[in-house]
């Protein structure tokens, strides 16, 4: 409580008050998350499936450039096989981080980007985007899931900006998901609500 209890002006029942708040803020943030995480697996799958076959992420095909990411891919067959699971394209994919999929857009595989994965937004006319594009926002939000996921607080975030980013890439890759999730997503209300609340951290 030490970081809210210093927002708050050491006043425990303000302390309180904000810890409320920074759950309930990261509690909305997983619509997004969760639609954003889903979609660019999804999408990432489709393109790289069609230009090298289901099993893409195979050693041997040699699309994958970052030995973290071939251990993810040992680490998701490995889990199955323990599991009694059938090991098929569609369990590993389904196995693999939200990491693995941001690492997609690391410098390793601009080649990959040039050649195949710039196919990813769902509007031709934006086939103009660059890697970087999704790289630097996909690397801000997943801190932030981190964060979230392991109950730190993110009330001292730009999280207004990292909302857009998450909406802005889901509108890239699939307006359909992005349409879906806002119709479910409480965040902008929250924000709105307690933002009068929170001079000075959140924006």
């Amino acid at each position: 409580m030490r970081r809210y209890l210093a927002w708050a002006g050491h006043c425990s029942d303000r302390g309180a008050a904000l810890y409320g708040i920074n759950l309930q803020l990261c509690e909305s943030l997983y619509v997004p998350l969760q639609t954003l995480e889903v979609s660019l697996r999804n999408r990432i799958h489709q393109v790289l499936l069609t230009a090298h076959g289901p099993c893409w992420f195979d050693t041997e095909r040699r699309v994958l450039r970052i030995s973290r990411q071939h251990e993810q891919v040992g680490a998701a067959t490995a889990d199955l096989r323990r599991q009694g699971r059938a090991i098929t394209p569609g369990g590993i994919i389904s196995h693999l981080t939200f990491g693995f999929w941001t690492m997609m857009f690391n410098k390793e595989h601009e080649v990959l980007w040039q050649q195949v994965l710039h196919r990813i937004s769902a509007d031709p006319a934006r086939r103009g985007l660059q890697r970087k594009q999704f790289s630097t926002p996909l690397v801000r939000i997943r801190h932030l899931r981190n964060r979230i996921a392991h109950h730190e607080s993110i009330l001292h975030w730009p999280l207004r900006q990292h909302h857009a980013d998450m909406m802005q890439l889901m509108e890239w890759i699939t307006p359909e998901a992005a349409a879906w999730c806002r119709q479910h997503d409480r965040f902008p209300s929250l924000l709105a609500r307690y933002s009068g609340q929170l001079p000075g951290i959140a924006g």
